[in-house]
């Protein structure tokens, strides 16, 4: 029996995240979730009256999922929950709590994936050509449009980006990606000046003692949130008009196919979005081809079917 109080995992997860925490480079994000999904099945464990981590079988884990898809969760939080479990009892497995890993005998359900929304290359343009950028808050969210077009970078990359990390001779620009990775990637002219008059210009008007080495500022000198950035995008998108709304990984996916539809190999383009496979990457060249029948369809004479 458990004793009174306690659940049959709980200082067990407790343990786990300990380790996910000192030992793997997840995102705080991520942590989170697999820490929920864990916290999910030491409640299913403590009503099915387990009473500790050795009594964690296949059948006991596959009847927890299904209950899962039994109410609705989607395949792409199914596949989390999956794969959160799987860390979980591999770990377990190892520090010789369980006899076997039951974790490893799982199927992965396979993840729904919707091409991404994306601008086009006239759209792109008319976004950063109509900012209006007098003023430092201008002249910030021009550069921050700029760079997140023009490199393809992730917002949380952009925000974490620090003054000496641009190198304007050789237009690029160092960052620190996913799980502590860095990688260097190429950076247009148009962004490389955006940035610079930010810096000259802009920058100096929202600096305090605390903006440190930060590119970009808030408006109380502290290094730029990501939700800021997004309302930014959102907003300045908005200001546009007939152009559908998109966070700033929209610019990232718009950027991706925008290299891929000008002759990128993909090998490239996942190098400069920092992807860890190339099965990601190739979404872009979905998007790209769902684009040219689309054209297809409206252009061509014989495009569509005859009505």
């Amino acid at each position: 029996m458990t004793i009174e109080g306690a659940s049959p995992l709980g200082e067990t997860i407790r343990e786990f995240a300990r380790h996910l925490g000192a030992e793997r480079a997840l995102s705080g994000h991520t942590l989170r979730a697999y820490l929920g999904d864990l916290r999910d099945l030491d409640a299913y464990a403590d009503r099915i009256g387990l009473e500790g981590p050795a009594e964690l079988d296949v059948t006991v884990l596959r009847a927890w999922l299904s209950r899962q898809h039994a109410l609705g969760l989607s395949r792409a939080t199914l596949a989390r929950r999956t794969a959160a479990v799987r860390a979980f009892t591999s770990h377990l497995h190892r520090r010789g709590l369980l006899s076997s890993d039951p974790g490893a005998l799982l199927g992965t359900p396979r993840r729904a994936r919707d091409l991404p929304v994306v601008i086009t290359q006239d759209q792109a343009g008319r976004l950063l050509d109509t900012v209006d950028a007098t003023g430092p808050e201008g002249l910030r969210d021009l550069a921050v449009l700029e760079v997140l077009y023009g490199t393809g970078i992730r917002v949380s990359e952009l925000c974490g980006l620090d003054v000496d990390d641009l190198d304007g001779a050789r237009r690029t620009v160092r960052v620190l990606g996913k799980g502590g990775k860095e990688r260097t990637v190429p950076i247009g002219e148009p962004a490389v000046r955006a940035v610079q008059d930010w810096l000259r210009a802009g920058r100096p008007a929202f600096a305090t003692e605390k903006s440190g080495p930060a590119v970009f500022l808030g408006v109380r000198g502290g290094r730029l949130h990501p939700t800021t950035a997004r309302r930014i995008v959102h907003e300045r998108i908005a200001e546009v008009g007939e152009m559908p709304d998109m966070a700033p990984h929209g610019l990232r996916h718009s950027a991706a196919t925008h290299l891929l539809e000008g002759g990128a190999d993909l090998r490239s383009v996942q190098e400069i979005l920092g992807h860890a496979s190339l099965q990601t990457t190739q979404l872009y060249t979905q998007v790209s081809a769902e684009r040219l029948k689309r054209v297809h369809r409206q252009a061509h004479p014989r495009g569509s079917a005859a009505e």
